[in-house]
């Protein structure tokens, strides 16, 4: 992994299964949507955190810390970071709103009672 590599998490979910290996985990600041959901689902850290190989104080920061600047996101152009997304409720409803809102704007789809 090259100096300065930021990388998106977001295809694993589960807590036995990883898209990134232990040595791109240890090298990098690691952010993640949700700490509990990254300790609960995530087996990115699960795995590691498991075998001893990383410590919990390895997670970084939440993204609406760095967002908000309330620490820091990359120091400086060599740092490894990593995105953990494991999804979020908030998001899925956000997009079910969105997707709701441009079907009625086109006039597409069928409303249904529930």
């Amino acid at each position: 992994m090259k100096a300065g590599t930021h990388i998106n998490g977001i295809g694993s979910h589960t807590p036995n299964a990883r898209e990134l290996d232990t040595e791109i985990i240890k090298r990098s600041k690691f952010i993640g949507d949700s700490r509990e959901a990254c300790f609960n689902e995530a087996g990115d850290i699960i795995i590691p955190l498991n075998a001893g190989e990383i410590h919990e104080t390895h997670f970084y920061a939440e993204l609406g810390d760095v967002v908000t600047a309330r620490k820091d996101g990359r120091i400086n152009d060599d740092e490894i970071t990593i995105f953990k997304s494991n999804g979020l409720a908030v998001q899925d409803a956000a997009t079910a709103k969105l997707v709701y809102d441009k079907a009625r704007e086109q006039g597409i789809g069928t409303e249904i009672t529930i």
